[in-house]
């Protein structure tokens, strides 16, 4: 087939998501011509992006078993032309349930044909030292499948005489979708002692609920508890108090320690 471009397209508080598109777009070895970064709050100001003859790698991380709501949205501002699509989830090594086949329909109702699809596990926003759940992940491993999962899309693409699957892609998961589970009121809390108010976490907030003048303000209606500003807080001072939260947390590190590997659809 003919040349191709690609360009990534990804919603990725923490920085997992990303890092598996960019392994796989290594692989593909396709010259790349842009991303589209969706996590910044301010998202959507230049329009809708439009991709024409381009490969997209479009992933967003997995809350509870659905894409993650704020992603819903801010995918909602792409659209293809019969464009060929890679796409991919990020769960927290529990399960994905019915995130990957609803990130198919959003994308094939915006114009895209997906060619593949992946399910792979990253660190879970509520891991912790104490609590090492998928720590470090995607790791080496986890990357080095990414980049061979792309070669493998790379050629077949190359076998193609149009930039689209020869049959529709089938993914695991259920229509209806699972209900979608929403926590609110809660958000990651500042030890003031060794906060330096380097604005660091509203830097990587995503939804802009992070606000820094003389103490660090969080509004706990806005937060969606992806933890990035406790990962990135450079003097740890950000952390989660919240009970709940942190019994959700035990229980996943009580039962979802086991290692989990990617899972892979072409």
């Amino acid at each position: 087939m003919e040349r191709l471009t690609q360009k990534l397209v990804y919603f990725s508080p923490t920085q997992t998501t990303r890092k598996v598109l960019d392994a796989i777009a290594e692989g593909t070895g396709i010259p790349r011509t842009d991303e589209l970064d969706l996590t910044r709050p301010d998202t959507g100001r230049n329009g809708t992006t439009v991709f024409n003859h381009e490969l997209a790698i479009i992933g967003a991380p997995v809350y509870a078993g659905r894409i993650a709501l704020d992603a819903v949205n801010r995918l909602q501002q792409i659209r293809g032309s019969q464009t060929p699509a890679i796409l991919v989830v990020v769960y927290g090594n529990r399960e994905f349930e019915d995130a990957l086949v609803e990130l198919k329909d959003i994308a094939t109702s915006a114009g895209f044909v997906p060619l593949a699809a992946a399910a792979f596990v990253g660190e879970h926003s509520f891991a912790t030292p104490a609590l090492p759940i998928a720590i470090n992940r995607p790791d080496p491993q986890d990357l080095a499948v990414a980049r061979d999962f792309g070669r493998t899309i790379r050629a077949k693409l190359d076998g193609l005489p149009t930039p689209g699957p020869t049959s529709p892609l089938e993914v695991p998961g259920n229509i209806p979708y699972k209900e979608r589970t929403v926590r609110t009121g809660i958000s990651p809390v500042t030890r003031e002692e060794p906060c330096t108010l380097c604005g660091t976490c509203a830097d990587v907030c995503p939804t802009a609920a992070i606000s820094v003048g003389e103490r660090v303000e969080t509004d706990k209606e806005r937060c969606i508890i992806c933890c990035a500003c406790i990962k990135n807080c450079p003097s740890e001072a950000r952390f989660m108090d919240d009970p709940g939260i942190l019994k959700v947390a035990d229980w996943l590190y009580t039962n979802f320690s086991a290692r989990k590997e990617p899972r892979l659809f072409t």
